[in-house]
């Protein structure tokens, strides 16, 4: 479980598949010293992976075939900064929102463009993905815990304020119109749907 609120970003040194066809993406994030273990949880642009191997500041992480098909990692190549966020503990501040690390889907990016001292993103979301979506609400961009601030239903979009703190701190800041995001849609909206939809005898 995370809450959305990046940590860092690190820098993507590799993502290959090996000898036994398991892909290995390989993430320098030296702003964590070290500290995460092998076994531990770590979103990586909003999709939670466990620490396979480490080699000083190096992270290992075993991705598989169906992470591939549902986040945009397939474009991850050398020099790529991704978002991390170690997984919750007891005693840490609840901000953000629940982030499952379970990436739903991947969006475009319909535009990001700076409008005063801040930025505005427009991201087009999969249809059947969209009913998630309502104004005021959370979503997890690329592992980011943000709020809607507009929905634009007749071209499916919606749009996000985002602060200078945020294109600082995440990788928003290489993001281009066209590029793909990973997205995570409030999970309570999931389970009351679930519920309102399940067969009754």
């Amino acid at each position: 479980m995370f809450t959305g609120l990046v940590e860092t970003t690190g820098t993507v040194v590799s993502l290959t598949k090996s000898a036994n066809g398991v892909w290995r993406l390989t993430v320098d994030a030296p702003a964590f010293g070290g500290a995460p273990a092998v076994g531990d949880s770590i979103a990586n642009n909003g999709c939670c992976l466990t620490v396979a191997e480490k080699d000083g500041t190096k992270l290992v992480f075993d991705v598989l075939d169906e992470t591939l098909r549902k986040t945009s990692f397939s474009l991850l190549k050398p020099g790529s900064a991704v978002n991390l966020e170690r997984s919750l503990t007891p005693e840490s501040r609840m901000g953000g929102h629940f982030v499952t690390g379970h990436v739903d889907a991947t969006g475009t990016v319909a535009s990001l463009r700076k409008e005063g001292a801040n930025f505005r993103l427009c991201v087009r979301a999969p249809k059947e993905f969209r009913k998630y979506l309502a104004y005021k609400c959370s979503v997890a961009v690329d592992g980011i815990s943000l709020t809607v601030a507009a929905l634009n239903d007749a071209d499916g979009t919606f749009d996000i304020w985002l602060i200078p703190h945020t294109m600082e701190m995440t990788n928003l800041r290489e993001r281009r119109a066209g590029e793909p995001v990973n997205l995570e849609f409030d999970i309570l909206a999931k389970y009351v749907e679930r519920i309102a939809t399940f067969p009754r005898d």
